[in-house]
């Protein structure tokens, strides 16, 4: 069962933190962008790097948001959270992104129908994986919502992940399909042990590393 959305008052959406950096996943890594992360999350990983989403943040009109964003002068924008389908309000932020010329990215945990997302927006999907703690919150239907240019994530975080993975790639025919990414679970597995065995099942994935956590701390926010 997916979680109920938030409807927020007017024009709002509770925001985390809008901030400047260099994108550190996806097709998009090392690009300069700036991410909006919304508040709330449905899932509780394991592995979670923004715990601090759960809870912490202020509202914002759409239309502040907006200027937020104009003022750093970048057109690529990350829509993220917590889970940012939580909030209605993030369809018409993304819409008027998108009307405005931005590049958008929504990046969402797949627990939430992506169906009524705009098509211009790039969703990246995050099924997760068993060691996350999460898996039976996955919502498959996604799977059929997707588009050509939208992208589907894996965090492994052992081999039992990766071979769950593999397994779902073939049931849904995701490689024919899609880019797929991996990502190991910082400090969790070698990311050199994924890429080898990725390599030995000569699987057509993308290995990503989350550049940001090489780059500043891992512990860092706002980077």
């Amino acid at each position: 069962m997916q979680a109920k959305t938030i409807q927020n008052t007017n024009d709002t959406l509770t925001i985390n933190e809008i901030f400047y950096s260099i994108q550190g996943e996806s097709t998009y890594a090392g690009r300069p962008c700036v991410f909006v992360r919304l508040t709330y999350c449905n899932l509780r990983c394991t592995y979670c790097d923004t715990a601090y989403a759960f809870e912490e943040g202020l509202e914002m009109t759409i239309d502040e948001i907006l200027q937020k964003v104009k003022s750093y002068g970048c057109k690529l924008v990350e829509i993220t959270g917590g889970e940012p389908l939580l909030q209605e309000n993030v369809h018409p932020l993304m819409k008027k992104l998108c009307d405005e010329g931005y590049e958008v990215l929504l990046e969402t945990s797949g627990s939430i129908d992506i169906s009524k997302v705009d098509v211009r927006v790039k969703r990246i999907v995050d099924f997760k994986c068993p060691s996350s703690g999460m898996e039976k919150k996955n919502f498959w239907e996604n799977v059929h919502y997707l588009k050509k240019d939208d992208e589907v994530k894996f965090v492994i975080g052992d081999r039992n992940d990766y071979e769950w993975t593999k397994r779902k790639i073939d049931e849904f025919g995701l490689l024919y399909k899609y880019i797929v990414l991996m990502s190991p679970v910082y400090g969790a597995i070698d990311s050199k042990v994924l890429a080898e065995w990725i390599l030995k099942d000569n699987l057509n994935v993308l290995l990503q590393l989350q550049l940001q956590k090489y780059i500043w701390s891992p512990e860092a926010r706002g980077v």
